[in-house]
């Protein structure tokens, strides 16, 4: 599902910094791993490369068996679309929009049959326990439902790769066991590869294994149960 090989990437300006070097990496559908590092040392950079919002200086990401770096800017909109769902520390959810709209939107981008888009939408609800909440706009839930609405939209689509950054960062203690729960439980039962960036080692053992990013590349982390 996710290739990484020998990626690398670097920073300009007066002084040049190298934020990644030599990262390799290797996910089947239905894994789900988590990223741990230190803070600056580019665990959201990596995201950002694997989602095509930025170009790495060296190496290859190839997802679906698809090179990125042979992709168009609007081949790599529609791939994102398509294959990938993104679950954020700040949620991202529209204001303006009902839980329900917010969910259907990753549908209505990909232009899916309006009956169609319903069900699914309802049917996803309910597997993040929110069937009730559809009509609720955002400002009326509570950061736990926020994240869950944002876990909904993230896949609802069925996407093959899921990129989860700090999903829990601005939840307390319950509300995130919940969320950490939930998130492991919708991204097997949809067979999707996953990746969660944390600094969160409670967070990171819900994965199958945790990974270390250091400036000479990644590695497993003594940490992980795998």
């Amino acid at each position: 599902m996710l290739s990484i090989r020998s990626l690398a990437k670097t920073y300009g300006g007066p002084r040049r910094r190298q934020v990644l070097c030599n990262v390799n990496l290797e996910l089947k559908p239905g894994e789900y791993v988590a990223i741990m590092g230190e803070s600056g040392i580019g665990k959201s950079t990596l995201l950002n490369l694997i989602a095509g919002l930025d170009r790495p200086d060296a190496g290859t990401i190839a997802v679906d068996g698809v090179d990125l770096g042979g992709l168009s800017d609007e081949d790599m909109t529609k791939l994102r679309r398509r294959r990938m769902g993104f679950v954020f520390q700040a949620f991202h959810l529209l204001p303006y929009l009902n839980v329900t709209q917010n969910v259907a939107l990753p549908l209505s981008l990909n232009r899916t049959p309006r009956a169609e888009v319903s069900a699914t939408v309802r049917a996803m609800l309910e597997a993040v326990g929110l069937g009730e909440r559809g009509t609720s706009m955002p400002r009326e839930l509570s950061g736990g439902e926020l994240q869950r609405v944002a876990i909904a939209r993230a896949l609802v689509h069925r996407p093959g790769l899921l990129l989860a950054d700090e999903p829990t960062g601005n939840l307390d203690q319950d509300n995130a066991a919940q969320v950490l729960a939930l998130l492991r439980a919708q991204v097997k039962t949809s067979d999707a590869a996953a990746i969660l960036v944390t600094h969160s080692l409670a967070a990171a053992q819900t994965t199958d294994r945790v990974y270390w990013l250091t400036a000479a590349g990644i590695q497993v982390a003594p940490t992980s149960s795998a």
